[in-house]
């Protein structure tokens, strides 16, 4: 019996067994419930995850990446582009910066040359600079291309005192399809006549300002004590110098090469007489072709009295310009700066005008409104001076207020008086260009360019002049003929 009752247990052990092999579902359940939470431990996973979280704080990447974006970048283009004169520019950056932690001021050094291929490029890319230093003649052709911000530089100019700069820089900035001004003056050079203030005095000589007064000097100096010359004339066919001291002779007498209409008139009443009265004063010149060489070393070695030039001889008048064979010119005259003068303003019968170059400061289109601050700071106090003391013979600033601190700071402007430093510093009030004049389009304003380029000017004055195979007359009609020509070719290539 016993026997039985060991047998009747363990078949009920074996059938439990089997029952389990074929899934039983609560014995599976149990066991499955178990394996499961031992092999993948849930709590171990979330732990990890919580680790990596730690690791990674989202606010560090959030600050890190933030605060660049904090501060106002303001992009500078200039053309004061030597390596010194960038030093100074990056230099009054690094002082706007420190009072302004809240502005990226970037100096970018472009070429002359290349400036509009430049601004082609960044405004293709819709990345326009925010200020740039550029020349008057790019003014005009970037105001029309609307890319210039004119409420930003009339801004500007408020900010700076519309009443501290020269009225003649002024002028010629302002944009006459809206009335406002489309860039701020920044500095320029001026070019007049350099005359013998103490042999003017000896002959009972007005200063050359009037053609009347030039033609008189031209007949009175050859003789004067060493004088062989009244002047040297631009009169080398090879040479843009001619055409530089021409065009001045013709604005004074309202001389264009376009009028208001667009007509090409190279051969009006007044172009011919502003052609007889510059050939005419070849009978007191030097002889033969000369140009600015010629004219400075003659002027410096006492033997013409007066000389068109730009400011950039301040120096040579003082320690003698170099020769091409090396050395300086050794000055015969006892204080030569101190006894010239300058004529910043040529009148003629029908207009008066100064000839030079006057440089801008352009606000871009689309630039942040520091911009307009930006640039008060750098035509303020120390700042403008330092930009000024680049090359202060041809930095004459457009501001009144900082004339004074201009005329210090050089030791050459100590050979000169206060009056001719005054005269240099209103040259600006005439200061015109046949290139400046704002109804010309660009078209127009590109065939300037070829008129100076292909020495246009300078032939004909040479024919005239030396040659003797034009008059006056005939000579206006070929300069007409040659820039209808250079015009059509212009217009049939836009």
């Amino acid at each position: 019996m016993m026997k039985k009752t060991y047998l009747i247990i363990a078949l009920a052990m074996i059938l439990a067994v089997v029952l389990a092999a074929c899934g039983q579902p609560q014995v599976v359940e149990k066991e499955v419930t178990v394996v499961v939470e031992k092999e993948v431990p849930v709590e171990k996973v979330v732990e990890q995850t919580v680790v990596v979280e730690k690791e990674v704080p989202v606010e560090k990447v959030v600050e890190v990446t933030a605060e660049p974006t904090e501060k106002t970048v303001v992009e500078f283009w200039t053309t004061d582009n030597e390596e010194d004169r960038i030093g100074v520019y990056e230099a009054i950056a690094d002082r706007y910066m420190a009072e302004h932690p809240n502005v990226d001021l970037r100096i970018v050094p472009i070429e002359e040359a290349g400036i509009s291929q430049r601004i082609a490029t960044a405004r293709a890319a819709n990345r326009l600079p925010d200020i740039v230093r550029m020349g008057i003649e790019r003014v005009s052709t970037f105001a029309a291309d609307g890319i210039l911000d004119e409420d930003a530089a009339m801004a500007a100019i408020q900010l700076i005192g519309e009443n501290d700069f020269r009225s003649g820089p002024l002028a010629m900035v302002v944009d006459p399809a809206t009335g406002k001004y489309a860039a701020i003056p920044f500095d320029g050079w001026i070019q007049a006549i350099w005359y013998r203030t103490d042999l003017f005095g000896a002959d009972g000589l007005n200063p050359p300002l009037t053609w009347d007064d030039i033609n008189a000097a031209c007949d009175a100096l050859p003789g004067t004590e060493n004088l062989l010359y009244g002047l040297t004339l631009g009169t080398d066919p090879g040479q843009n110098y001619p055409h530089q001291v021409f065009e001045q002779v013709a604005i004074s007498n309202n001389a264009w090469p376009f009028d208001t209409e667009g007509n090409v008139t190279m051969n009006t009443p007044e172009m011919v007489e502003a052609l007889k009265f510059y050939t005419d004063l070849q009978r007191c010149a030097l002889p033969g072709p000369q140009y600015w060489r010629g004219a400075r070393e003659a002027y410096e070695l006492d033997q013409a009295g007066m000389l068109f030039y730009s400011t950039y001889i301040m120096d040579d008048l003082v320690d003698g310009s170099g020769l091409e064979a090396g050395g300086n010119v050794e000055i015969p005259v006892e204080d030569l700066a101190g006894k010239t003068g300058f004529a910043s303003m040529m009148e003629g019968p029908n207009g008066s005008a100064s000839y030079g170059q006057l440089v801008t400061l352009g606000i871009m289109a689309g630039a942040d409104p520091v911009a307009q601050d930006v640039v008060k700071f750098y035509m303020t106090d120390e700042n403008y001076t330092d930009v000024l003391a680049l090359a202060p013979f041809g930095k004459v600033p457009t501001l009144e207020s900082a004339v004074e601190g201009w005329s210090g700071l050089s030791s050459y402007f100590e050979n000169y008086s206060a009056e001719t430093l005054a005269q240099i510093a209103n040259g600006y009030d005439s200061m015109q260009r046949w290139l400046f004049r704002p109804e010309y389009d660009a078209t127009q304003r590109a065939v300037v360019g070829d008129i100076e380029g292909r020495l246009l000017i300078s032939q004909a004055i040479s024919n005239i002049a030396l040659e003797g195979t034009m008059t006056p007359e005939t000579a206006a009609e070929w300069l007409q003929e040659q820039v209808e020509t250079l015009y059509a070719e212009r217009q049939a290539g836009e």
